[in-house]
């Protein structure tokens, strides 16, 4: 009855929610969850990104790789400032620089997986897929696999499935 954050799950034919931006990291990670044979229901955000393309290339993504269905939730922590994702006042840098680059989002990928979580209760889900890169994860904090496992500890305690088990 725990809910699982992970590219891995022991549960085919669940339904589970994968957070799909577009990109190749969550294309992928949509590809595995279809492969282990979930149903699986995509999560993309509006969340005043610049890139205004990722979104039409997330429903491409997610109509491509059969998700049963996609949904944009509008999410407006961009507003906030802070990022040159969302800032057109902030440059986006040409070359990597030291510490957390300022493309990273405030919280972003907290928020994102909050609201997936809420999803994924309303839905019957019991897990949650990702794609964030562990490996070269370009200095944002909450691309971290310590990140991923401690949001995970938190969806196993503050949820109905995680305290009462899932049926």
């Amino acid at each position: 009855g725990e809910t699982r954050l992970a590219a891995e799950s022991q549960a085919a034919g669940t339904v589970a929610v994968v957070l799909v931006s577009g990109g190749l990291d969550s294309a992928t990670v949509l590809a595995i969850a279809r492969e282990q044979g979930h149903r699986c229901h995509a999560l993309s955000f509006d969340y005043g990104q610049r890139h205004r393309v990722e979104l039409e290339a997330a429903r491409r993504v997610a109509t491509a790789l059969g998700a049963i269905q996609h949904r944009v939730l509008p999410l407006p922590i961009g507003d906030f400032g802070g990022s040159a994702l969302t800032d057109d006042g902030i440059a986006v840098p040409e070359q990597p620089g030291k510490g957390i680059p300022v493309t990273y989002v405030p919280a972003r990928n907290i928020v994102f997986l909050a609201c997936a979580l809420g999803y994924a209760e309303v839905i019957g889900a019991l897990d949650i897929y990702i794609g964030v890169n562990a490996v070269d994860y370009s200095g944002y904090p909450d691309c971290r696999p310590e990140f991923i496992a401690a949001f995970e500890r938190l969806a196993n305690l503050a949820t109905k499935a995680g305290v009462e088990g899932a049926e």
